[in-house]
C-alpha cells in the first residue's frame, strides 16, 4: 500500500511515507513548529519517493491524546489533504504507536509482550495505557488514563515504553532501567500498524479526521502550578 503517515502530538514532528517497498522519513522539531513544518515535510518527502497526493491508498495520522494545539495540527492537515484527494483516513491512537515503536526496536521477535504506553501529558500527568503483543498484532487492555507519576503501578507490563523516564525521575516507581524504553509515536511505527487497520475497516471520511482528547483542561492556574512546584521539591532528593 501507498501510505502517508504523520504524527505532531509531541515536541517532535514525525512523517513517513511508504511506496510498499521503500519508506522515506522525516523527523524534526515538533511543538509549536509543527503547524508550519509539517506541509512542507510532506511534500518534500512526496517529491524523494516520485510520488503525488492522490497516488496514495490513505493518510494515517496520529488522532492524541497529545498536545492539543498538535492534535489539531494533525487533524486540520490530514482532513485538508484527505479532501483534496479524495483519500481515506486513518486516525491512529498515539499510545498504540508508542507501544509498537518499543516493541519494533527493542523486542522485535517477541510472540508475546504486555507493554505499558507513558506520555508526558504536562500539568503533572501522564497519559498511560496498557497493550498486549499476541499473534503478531495489538490489542487494547484498556482505555487510556490520566495519572499523577507518584500514583503509577506498572502492573505485569514486560516494558515500559515512553517519554517520561526524565520528566519525572524519581517520582516513578522503581523499575529495571532496561524495561523502561525511551519511545515516541512515529509516522514508522504507524506505517507499520495502519495496513491491519485499514483491512479491518478502520479508516474514516475527511471529515471525521478528529482529535482524540482525554482531558479537556488544557493548563493550571496559578495556584495550582505553585502547588506541583512544591510538591516536586517535596519529591526530590535534598
Amino acid at each position: 500500500m501507498k501510505l502517508l503517515a504523520f504524527d505532531t502530538s509531541t515536541e517532535v514532528l514525525s512523517v513517513a511515507l511508504t511506496d510498499g517497498t521503500q519508506v522515506w522519513q522525516h523527523t524534526g522539531p515538533g511543538a509549536a513548529q509543527a503547524s508550519s513544518a509539517l506541509i512542507p515535510s510532506i511534500l518534500d518527502l512526496l517529491m524523494q519517493a516520485g510520488l503525488a497526493l492522490a497516488e496514495l491508498d490513505a493518510l494515517v495520522f496520529g488522532r492524541g491524546p497529545g498536545s492539543f494545539t498538535g492534535l489539531r495540527t494533525a487533524c486540520s492537515v490530514a482532513q485538508g489533504l484527505a479532501l483534496g484527494a479524495k483519500l481515506p483516513v486513518l486516525p491512529l491512537d498515539t499510545l498504540l504507536a508508542v507501544a509498537e515503536e518499543a516493541r519494533f526496536r527493542h523486542q522485535p521477535e517477541a510472540q508475546a509482550l504486555q507493554l505499558t504506553a507513558l506520555l508526558d501529558a504536562r500539568m503533572d500527568e501522564m497519559y498511560v495505557q496498557r497493550f498486549a503483543w499476541a499473534a503478531g498484532a495489538w490489542a487494547a487492555l484498556d482505555d487510556c488514563t490520566l495519572r499523577r507519576p507518584d500514583d503509577f503501578v506498572p502492573g505485569a507490563a514486560n516494558l515500559l515504553a515512553g517519554n517520561v523516564f526524565k520528566v519525572y525521575a524519581g517520582r516513578l516507581p522503581v523499575w529495571p532501567a532496561s524495561q523502561c524504553v525511551q519511545a515516541l509515536p512515529t509516522a514508522s511505527a504507524m506505517l507499520r500498524l495502519a495496513p491491519a487497520l485499514l483491512a479491518a475497516g478502520h479508516s474514516v471520511d475527511a471529515a471525521q479526521a478528529l482529535p482524540l482528547y482525554v482531558r479537556d483542561k488544557v493548563a493550571l492556574t496559578t495556584e495550582e502550578r505553585a502547588q506541583v512546584k512544591a510538591q516536586a521539591a517535596l519529591a526530590s532528593p535534598s
